[in-house]
């Protein structure tokens, strides 16, 4: 039977592989052709050609001489980055310093997105400029997936107008919420490394409702005396790992509060600071829980508290699968501390029964100078007593000549090894198994 369709010849055929080559070419080369008018301008060539695409601020129009605001700038290219499908890199370039001031970069985005540091992101020096804005934000991630912040360059909050008008520096200023510095909000799958965030207003860098966080090679600075400067705040959040790290602030090196679990703290050099603290939980008669937790491999030094869990009166909830761990102390105060009576406040706190539950607690091989005599202390609750708390190989001098001195209220456990100074349990957990974390998220 004789076919309805002729048969190309030799000559159809080569014509048609030279359309197509001609095609090709011109479909490669598109962002050359001064006609295309992309929906979404980019700065990069080559943009169908890669799986990624790389924006620059500079490129946006961003001036970069810590003078001219680029706020504007900032939250243009981070709308474009993230309705892009093709893992953008925004990129801060390196001896530059941007002012930006209140800023929010919300998601969900389309894919991957990356904000490489090199520079310096700055902020205005005046507290004013944030009459408008909500006070407690400054750099707010939201709802992103997939994020990576990194570069080697600097966050610097320009804390000092904020201390100095602080009620805590000075009782007579009213107490006003102050922003931090970069607070990551409700975000997935997030790294953060490589680092320096300096003078905060307040907090440096917070982690709130996040899970699956990256955390290292951060650098933390802020003066001693500036006022509430926790490090990092890990608050609701799960499966967080902050590592290899150093943290000077003048408030908690890194503080875990509220609904958090599966947290791997390791290698952090703190000090000066308020240590490293579980909560405080229970405020306002709330209920928190905080478990799964491992500080491990810290440095801590001159520094207020040494490893701390503190809980206001009145609140419920629990704290229980801690662990402390391979822990190092230069003179500080209150090396060891368990405080159920936690009262941060102007007014004395009222007694109350209610309280939130500790237990599991194990604090092993923490060695070092207690600037206190007193050098453990387990202050626990009336009604509902610190359970199965466990000591292992403790070494704790003072640095002065007197001997360190442990004290218990209320707290039952046990120990193993050398302990110093002596355990002070009003009573034994006779046969507890103790609870030792993991030391990796990779083991949780």
């Amino acid at each position: 039977m004789r076919s309805f369709f002729p048969h190309p010849s030799n000559h159809s055929i080569l014509f048609i592989l030279i359309i197509l080559h001609i095609f090709v070419h011109l479909l490669l080369n598109i962002d050359s052709v001064d006609c295309f008018d992309p929906l979404i301008k980019l700065r990069t060539k080559g943009y169908l050609r890669k799986s990624s695409v790389e924006l620059n601020v500079d490129d946006y129009g961003a001036k970069g001489d810590g003078v001219s605001d680029d706020t504007k700038i900032f939250r243009d290219i981070w709308k474009n980055a993230c309705s892009l499908p093709s893992n953008p890199k925004i990129v801060v370039p390196t001896k530059k310093s941007y002012l930006v001031g209140p800023i929010e970069f919300p998601g969900p985005c389309k894919s991957k997105v990356t904000l490489k540091i090199s520079g310096a992101i700055v902020a205005p020096k005046d507290p004013d400029v944030w009459n408008c804005s909500d006070t407690s934000k400054w750099i707010y991630f939201s709802r992103v997936k997939h994020l990576t912040v990194e570069g080697g360059g600097t966050i610097n909050g320009m804390g000092q107008e904020w201390w100095s008008r602080s009620c805590k520096t000075n009782a007579s200023n009213p107490c006003r919420h102050a922003p931090t510095a970069i607070t990551f909000h409700k975000c997935n799958n997030l790294k953060v490394r490589k680092i320096m965030v300096l003078d905060s207003q307040q907090m440096h860098m917070s982690f709130t409702s996040c899970t699956k966080v990256a955390a290292s090679h951060l650098n933390i600075l802020a003066p001693g005396s500036s006022p509430n400067t926790d490090g990092i705040h890990i608050s609701a959040s799960s499966s967080v790992e902050v590592k290899e790290s150093t943290i000077s602030t003048g408030d908690d090196c890194i503080s875990i509060v509220s609904n958090s679990s599966k947290i791997c703290i390791k290698d952090i050099s703190c000090g000066p600071g308020h240590g490293i603290s579980i909560g405080s939980l229970g405020k306002g008669n709330s209920w928190d829980q905080v478990q799964d937790v491992t500080v491990s491999g810290v440095l801590l030094s001159n520094t207020d508290n040494g490893v701390r869990i503190k809980t206001w009166q009145g609140g419920s909830g629990y704290a229980k699968k801690i662990t402390f761990q391979n822990i190092r102390m230069e003179n500080v105060s209150n090396p060891i501390i368990i405080d159920q009576y936690y009262c941060d406040s102007k007014v004395p706190c009222s007694n109350q029964t209610l309280s939130v539950k500790i237990q599991d607690i194990s604090f092993i091989d923490i060695k070092g100078t207690s600037a206190s005599e007193e050098a453990i202390r387990f202050e626990c609750s009336d009604t509902s007593p610190c359970k199965k708390l466990y000591l292992e190989d403790i070494q704790l001098q003072s640095c002065s000549e007197n001997a360190t001195t442990s004290f218990c209220w209320q707290a039952s456990g046990s120990s193993s090894g050398q302990v110093s100074p002596p355990p002070c349990f009003a009573s034994r957990d006779n046969g507890i198994q103790n609870y030792v974390m993991p030391t990796s998220l990779n083991s949780l």
